[in-house]
């Protein structure tokens, strides 16, 4: 089912949680809502699942308009954070309750509730209760429940935040499976870009209420349309260095330290109006060079190795800058090396934090 959110406005007395919303969810895609803290991403959910109503705009599923249709009449799935089982009950008549609120014949809803399990792989736990399952157990049954009804759209609000990270690991893969498996449209809240990076078809990132960017969430990370997408889209994050044009040497002038940068040939800042902008670039896109070739200079103040990277961070100035480098590399704390940075990854932010990089090529 496609969903469409127009122009769609929600407000708590004079608190605007989402402002002019405006997006379209493709039929049988993954979506993830994502963001920090308060930034409109769980009220865009309820919205969603009709527990709020929007005060401007229209919520779209299919072709019908459902603004003021109740969520029991949806034709939703909701997985909430805590689950929300109900403990005295098996984990078989958990799954079950959807169908006996909609009066389900008992043979019937047996049968559906036992092929959900299956679906999720909890088959042989059907007698169990909640409280004798792990929490990705837990979390299956909810899955389970969710879908048994059906429904069109399913609705899930960080359903991962109570595992520990293994486990996160391996429920995210496992939603996505299960969400291909049904080719349900799936709208799936998070604050971890990591997260919705790792299975999602397209990602909604919002900010106080308001979309800043909305594409494959490769195209974010990739090409990020300001300052605010670029930080949050990434671990380790990408390093933005604050820098002044020089349009006659063709350089950059590191406001911290001043340190020159040279520009890279494709970039033609003749066009640039700002004085001051800034330039980013991530970790795994520089490298170590020799002092006297790098575009900069920096002393090494942390060395950390995680598995297959090895994670610097050195002082440019007052600027920390973070860099991966092979676990192999020679370098220790209190070095002072050169850094270079492969030209066709750097990204130019103007003065306001819009991404112009495209502009100047």
């Amino acid at each position: 089912m496609q969903v469409k959110l127009i122009d769609v406005t929600m407000k708590f007395n004079d608190v605007v949680a989402v402002y002019n919303l405006n997006i379209t969810i493709e039929s049988g895609k993954l979506v993830s809502l994502l963001g920090p803290s308060g930034c409109g991403k769980s009220t865009t959910l309820f919205l969603l699942a009709g527990l709020y109503k929007p005060n401007n705009g229209s919520i779209i599923f299919g072709d019908k308009k459902v603004n003021e249709i109740e969520p029991e009449n949806r034709e939703i799935g909701m997985v909430f954070q805590n689950y929300a089982l109900y403990p005295h009950m098996s984990v078989l008549k958990n799954i079950m309750f959807p169908l006996n609120m909609q009066k389900v014949p008992k043979k019937e809803a047996e049968k559906r509730a036992k092929e959900m399990a299956d679906l999720v792989r909890i088959g042989h736990l059907l007698a169990r209760k909640p409280g004798q399952l792990s929490g990705g157990q837990q979390q299956r049954v909810a899955i389970a429940r969710a879908l048994v009804k059906q429904p069109k759209l399913l609705l899930l609000d960080e359903p991962l935040s109570n595992l520990d990270a293994r486990l996160r690991l391996e429920m995210r893969e496992e939603i996505r499976r299960i969400q291909q498996e049904v080719g349900i449209t799936t709208i799936f809240v998070t604050h971890d870009q990591e997260e919705a990076m790792s299975i999602s078809d397209q990602v909604l990132l919002l900010n106080d209420g308001q979309i800043q960017q909305y594409n494959h969430p490769q195209y974010l990370y990739n090409h990020p349309i300001n300052i605010f997408v670029a930080k949050f889209m990434g671990n380790p994050p990408i390093n933005i260095l604050e820098t002044m044009v020089d349009k006659e040497a063709k350089k950059l002038i590191l406001t911290s330290n001043e340190q020159q940068m040279m520009i890279p040939n494709k970039l033609n800042i003749q066009t640039i109006q700002d004085e001051k902008i800034y330039l980013g670039i991530r970790p795994e896109e520089l490298f170590i060079t020799s002092l006297d070739e790098g575009a900069l200079q920096g002393k090494i103040t942390y060395v950390e190795t995680i598995g297959r990277d090895t994670l610097i961070r050195a002082a440019i100035g007052d600027e920390p800058l973070r860099v991966i480098i092979p676990p192999d590399t020679k370098i220790k704390i209190g070095d002072l090396v050169g850094f270079g940075m492969k030209e066709d990854r750097i990204h130019i932010f103007d003065s306001t934090g819009r991404n112009i990089s495209q502009q100047l090529t």
